[in-house]
């Protein structure tokens, strides 16, 4: 891993004050433009009040680009113990916010949920001259930062956040039905699954550089020989599970799984955001009807099915007689098959097993109690490898080891099997 030629490098991890003061300000760009595409279809008094909603992931656009603003301030310019990066107390001496009333309004641990959904937080206007007030405050701190990875720690984690929000953003139009113009990219070919041989690979970040707590930890690790599909599992395969009755035997889902099935609104027969699906006859495909921003289209067949929860994926293994790739086999493929056809970035892929701290585990200073604390979710979320089309091309790293719970579907998720 070397060091980034771009602000849409993976490398980002490793910028310096130049490139990532030029990452920072387009991350805001890129929020800004994406609170304006919401203010386009629902209008700025709607955006700053929506009605509440109690869909898992969905948080007020605006209240989620005040906390974007809030958690670079609350790192970076309220924290005296910046310098100290990764080594940074989680509760370190703060200065004062730029405005008094931030924390009640951005702080999750402060600002209950059903308050976030109420007119008295701040409208449109000023929650966008917050986000150009906080990123100067960020941007001027950063001019006087040590070049080193402690000195960039917060300035670095700033940039990801937003980018990770950023991609929230577009999850939450897609489950909220909302026309924001997003289009998906044209898909190459399939191709038959690949051989790669045994290994011994290493897993983890290295030590320099930013990486979240669960993707530090290097380890080596032995691997055999293993079969391994070339793209995400597409439509055409997923819909002759359905036509197979699939989501009606239960032998074919793990029990907890089956239990998540049965508790579903209306007798759950497909993928989320899916109103038909089936027909596959004498190799024709079928077809799938998904509601994708807010408009009914037909999916391609080979194109990765989407939408799915770890449960979907795991029974139609399952029912294929193949199982749910490993994330070091994901990885190891993403490494060194892209040559041979492996392709990825079209959906985050659930990988087998749950998410566990690797070798040296340490926490973050800035995630305890939170979304993205991986303590939390040890032992009970399952890895997601890959990305969407919604992710930032920095963000698009083979090594990057998100997670989630195995029930969600709401985001841009998939998965591919290897060979027993």
């Amino acid at each position: 891993m070397g060091l980034p030629h771009s602000i849409d490098s993976p490398d980002m991890c490793r910028a310096g004050r130049e490139l990532l003061s030029l990452a920072l300000i387009d991350a805001r760009n890129h929020t800004l433009h994406l609170l304006s595409l919401y203010e386009q279809v629902l209008g700025a008094e709607a955006l700053a009040a929506p009605p509440m909603l109690e869909e898992e992931g969905v948080l007020p656009p605006v209240w989620l680009a005040g906390h974007i603003g809030w958690f670079a301030e609350w790192w970076i310019g309220r924290n005296t113990q910046r310098a100290f990066g990764a080594d940074c107390p989680v509760r370190p001496t703060r200065l004062a916010a730029i405005d008094p009333g931030a924390d009640g309004w951005w702080n999750p641990a402060q600002s209950a949920p059903q308050r976030r959904w109420t007119p008295d937080l701040p409208d449109l206007a000023q929650t966008k001259a917050y986000l150009l007030e906080t990123l100067e405050s960020t941007l001027e701190l950063l001019d006087n930062a040590a070049e080193t990875d402690a000195g960039l720690y917060f300035y670095r984690l700033a940039l990801f956040h937003e980018d990770l929000r950023g991609e929230q953003f577009v999850v939450m139009a897609q489950t909220l039905g909302l026309p924001l113009g997003f289009e998906q990219a044209p898909i190459a070919v399939t191709r038959e699954p690949l051989l790669l041989p045994a290994t011994r690979w290493e897993l983890g970040m290295p030590e320099s550089g930013f990486a979240f707590a669960q993707e530090r930890g290097a380890h080596r690790v032995d691997v055999p020989e293993f079969e391994i599909d070339a793209q995400p599992v597409t439509w055409n395969q997923y819909i002759e599970f359905v036509d197979d009755g699939g989501y009606d035997r239960e032998e074919l889902w793990h029990g907890e799984g089956w239990r998540w099935l049965a508790a579903q609104a209306e007798g759950r027969r497909g993928p989320r955001h899916v109103e038909q699906i089936g027909g596959a006859r004498s190799g024709t495909g079928g077809s799938v009807l998904q509601q994708r921003f807010g408009a009914t289209v037909r999916a391609a067949g080979h194109h990765s099915a989407v939408h799915l929860s770890w449960w979907e994926a795991d029974a139609w293994a399952r029912w294929a007689g193949r199982r749910i790739a490993t994330e070091v086999e994901w990885e190891i493929a993403a490494h060194t098959a892209a040559r041979r056809g492996f392709r990825w970035a079209d959906v985050h892929e659930w990988t087998a097993g749950t998410l566990q701290p690797w070798p040296g585990y340490r926490p973050d200073p800035w995630s305890a109690g939170g979304e993205f604390d991986p303590a939390a979710a040890f032992g009970r979320a399952r890895v997601l490898r890959g990305a969407s089309f919604a992710t930032r091309a920095r963000l698009r790293s083979p090594r990057r080891r998100g997670f989630a719970l195995p029930h969600r579907d709401d985001g841009f998720f998939g998965f591919r099997t290897c060979a027993l």
